[in-house]
Parts: C-alpha cells; structure tokens; sequence
C-alpha cells in the first residue's frame, strides 16, 4: 500500500506539471506527422502579423505549435516545403541533449569530468593548471576560458581557421587560455565541437549515429544531414540539417518534459536546469539573456531556445504551451551592396507569440482572419524581384569561356559563364584539400529578370542565384546561395580582355579576391 501511495502522488505530481489542455485532451505525438489545427481552436490569433514579420526579417521558413498542434507554417521564397535546413548554432543544443542522453545511459559519469582526461593521448599546446581545469561543464555554459575570437557579432575567424585546419579538436585543444575556466561567458563553437568530440570517445559513434539511436529514431527524424570534420567527428558547434517540422519535434521534447510517448528519453531534470540557466551572456542589446547547456534563456519570458546564425530557432515557452521554429537566411542587397541579414531581437519574437495567445478556451471561428492568414502565407511562398538587368555586349564576349585561378584560400579553380541564351548558368570547380571537403563541380542557373530561379546543384543543396550587371555593362554582380543552407555568396566580375578579377564575399564578412585567366 506504501508502495501504491508513491506511485499516485508521482502520476498527481506529473499531471500538475502539465498544461491543462494538455491533461483535458489526448496527447499528441508527432511522431509520424504533426497534427494541424486552425489558430482558433488553439486559443491563438493575430498570426498573421507574424507572417508579415517574418517576410521583412528574411525569413527561410515560420512555424508555430500550440497544445501539440501546428497552428501556422509558412514557407518563404525561394525556400521550398520539403527541404532541410541548416541550423547553425542550434546544432549546439542537439548535442548538449545527446550529452544529457550519454549520461543517462551511464556512459559519461558527470558534467564535472575535466576535459583534457578525454584527450590524454594527443600532445596539447600551452597545457597547465588553467587549461587542465575545463570541465564539460564549462564547454556547455561556454565559460571554458579558451582564447578565441567569435562571441555573438563580427566575424568569427577562429571558427573559420578551425574549418581550414587538418584537425579541428587539435586546432582547439592548442589554443591558449584568455581566462580562468568558469569566470566569464564568451561564445565559442570551439568548446561544442569538443562536446562532440567526447560524445564519441563515451559512445563508440559520432554524435549523428548515436542521434539516430537516441533521438532522432525515436521522434521519428529520419532525414538528418550532419556534417563533420576530417576525423569524422559530427560538427559540434554548427553543421546539422534538419527539416522544420523536425527542428520542432526536438523543441516539443523539451517542452514534454523529456517525456516521448509516455516514455521519459531525456532526464527531465536536465531540461530543469536549462530554463533555470544562470551564466550572464554580458549582451547590452539584451540584458535578460542568460546561457547554460547550449541554450539562450529568457527566464523573464519564461522562454529557452537553440538558437543559430542568422536566426535559425527553436523557442520553447512551457507556460504558453508553445513551440516555434524559425529558420532564415542572410541576403546582398543590389541596391545598397550590403548583406541583409535576420537580425530581429529575440524579445520582439516571443512577445509576439505570446501576443497570439489569449488563454486556453477555443476562440469562435474567424473566416475573415482564417482568409487573411492564408493570403498572407501564399504571398511569403512568392518571390518578389529585384529590378531586371538587361544583358549588355560584354555578356556575349565573355559567354562560354573558362577562367581558371591559381591555388587560393576559397579552392575555386575554375569559372565558366553561360550568358549568351534564353537560359543563363553558371558552374565552378572546387579542389579538395585537408580539413575540407572533396573536390566538385557545381553549378545553376541564373537569373537576370530579378528573380532567383532554382534548380542546378552546389554542395549542399539546390542553387537560387540572381546576376546585375553595371550600369556601364563591363562588370557583372552575381548573388548565389544554397537553398537552406544560409551561405549568400556575392561574386563581382570585373573583365579585362582575357583576364578577370573576381571579388567574393560572404555575407558573414569573409572577403577574397581571385585573379584568372582564360585561353578560350
């Protein structure tokens, strides 16, 4: 009878944790899909606002769950239904919930194991009493003390030092201490690639196969991309693509209390401890930010969230019942020559999701504002053009020839341009080289109507890309990017007879310019 009584009170206990609707209705499980539902029947409107919102912040894709529904969803141009999406920096909370999974299944003892035991067999750098000190604890509150220069603006040169280095943990390990472990935030995707690098010294397997295994097999995510590093060690501080709606499957898990189909997966006493996340992350712009576990919290708004370069989201806000998904990608501007990026504050975005929702009782049916958001969501799925360009004579004497560059830091050797017919295109050659990927030829169609037409194919996925040429038709601006993979590129080709000089950017700040030559 004792026995029983401590059962009852812990089902009682687990019901009062719970929402009301979400204890007065089956619960649903989006394992296999997602349940749809009108805003309405939710409790929630003004979601049209939130479309709009989302079209002038640069937007991939929006999406909104409330009591385990999606109440909106919304896909913005030329981003398509169906594709994955790279989710940058949120790949960092995947892999702090698979580090709370490898200790549940007793395969790492605690947070307060010191780091430098998982890699006593490489010869370390600068190694002393500081740097023998980090613990997982400090990689996952980002208070490690390593020297780097990321943080949350600016260019983030040692993450891309690291991307060029044969090997990315031994590039890490070996930079020197700027502080005592544990004194002061500083944002380094270095210390989640490490996380990642233990997870696989603890479970035999990169942090994709022990996902599948742990959490991506059981939410019913079967279409993962993960890219790694040269020792095959999964990107621990970016590089996982996943669908939208499966971004809000993991977003759902943390607001069920870890618990999936009636079976608690992730400790609930670890989602506990990310909502009462308590490391000042020192942002002017927004004081009530605090991190812990790889994820930024509002404790104000009672909100958490995995958040990525250039807005890729998930926001969980438990009392709400909410979960939301918001993907995006940077743009050039031809207008102004300066990216545009999502930079909107991340109070702005939940204050708006909590300014949906009006309680928990269905609101009466809204033809009106169910017409509204449907056109709303129908014009984002539209792309709206630049100014056309017209092709000038330079398009035709450049049109079909090679140029080919000498060895340099972004590996194009090769350019061809396709300009003289109904269908513009364009491709390049890649060559590989350590700590980086294979060589390739890749390439797609250009636009010169305003539009960024799809199709072709670059590394990592369907090729949108747009060409302006100069007022006085001798140089020509082409804008590229990568379906989902938020990576706008700006090419500048600048012709001189049979030589061309081309000024690449990235719209995250890198710059290089390449000279080549063509024999055509």
């Amino acid at each position: 009878m004792h026995r029983l009584s401590k059962v009852l009170l812990a089902i009682s206990a687990l019901l009062c944790a719970l929402p009301a609707t979400a204890q007065e209705k089956p619960q649903p499980w989006p394992t296999k899909e997602w349940a749809t539902s009108s805003p309405e029947e939710q409790s929630s409107e003004r979601l049209a606002r939130l479309v709009e919102f989302g079209g002038v912040n640069n937007m991939d894709s929006l999406l909104v769950t409330r009591h385990g529904r999606i109440v909106l969803e919304a896909i913005y141009a030329p981003f398509r239904a169906g594709l994955k999406h790279r989710i940058n920096s949120s790949t960092k909370s995947v892999v702090s919930t698979l580090v709370a999974m490898a200790m549940r299944d007793g395969k790492l003892d605690s947070t307060d194991r010191r780091v430098m035991e998982f890699f006593a067999d490489r010869t370390i750098a600068d190694i002393g009493d500081a740097k023998k000190a980090i613990t997982i604890r400090h990689l996952l509150d980002m208070t490690s003390g390593l020297e780097w220069t990321e943080g949350l603006d600016g260019v983030p040169r040692s993450f891309f030092a690291m991307e060029r280095s044969p090997d990315w943990q031994q590039y890490i390990l070996d930079q020197p201490m700027a502080t005592a472990p544990g004194t002061l935030f500083y944002y380094d995707s270095g210390n989640s690639h490490l996380l990642s690098a233990i997870l696989t010294k603890v479970t035999g397997k990169s942090a994709l196969d022990y996902g599948r295994e742990v959490l991506f097999g059981p939410l019913g995510i079967d279409d993962v991309l993960w890219r790694g590093d040269p020792q095959g060690i999964s990107g621990g501080g970016a590089g996982l693509y996943l669908h939208p709606r499966d971004m809000a499957k993991i977003g759902y898990l943390y607001l069920r209390g870890g618990v999936w189909e009636g079976k608690q997966i992730l400790p609930a006493s670890w989602i506990e401890n990310v909502r009462k996340a308590d490391v000042d992350m020192r942002e002017a712009w927004a004081k009530e930010l605090r991190y812990g576990s790889q994820f930024w919290v509002m404790p104000g708004r009672d909100a958490y969230m995995a958040v990525g370069y250039d807005r890729q989201l998930i926001v969980v806000m438990p009392k709400l019942d909410i979960v939301a998904v918001m993907t995006g990608s940077a743009r050039f501007s031809t207008a102004n020559g300066m990216p545009a990026r999502p930079r909107y504050g991340f109070a702005t975005i939940v204050d708006q999701l909590s300014g949906a929702v009006t309680g928990d009782a269905p609101l009466a049916p809204d033809p009106a504002a169910t017409a509204a958001l449907a056109e709303k969501i129908k014009e984002a799925a539209i792309e709206q053009p630049a100014p056309a360009s017209a092709q000038p004579a330079m398009a035709k004497a450049v049109s079909g020839k090679t140029w080919r560059f000498d060895a340099n830091e972004t590996r194009i050797t090769a350019i061809t341009l396709n300009l003289d017919g109904a269908e513009p295109s364009f491709d390049y050659e890649v060559a590989g080289g350590p700590g980086g990927p294979p060589a390739g030829r890749f390439g797609g169609p250009i636009g010169f109507d305003g539009h960024r037409p799809v199709g072709g194919r670059l590394r990592y996925g369907l090729s949108a890309a747009r060409g302006t040429w100069s007022a006085d038709g001798t140089s020509l601006v082409l804008e590229v990017q990568t379906l989902g993979n938020d990576d706008a590129a700006r090419a500048t080709f600048a012709f001189a007879d049979k030589a061309v000089e081309v000024t690449y950017e990235l719209a995250v700040g890198y710059k290089a310019v390449l000279k080549g030559r063509t024999d055509d």
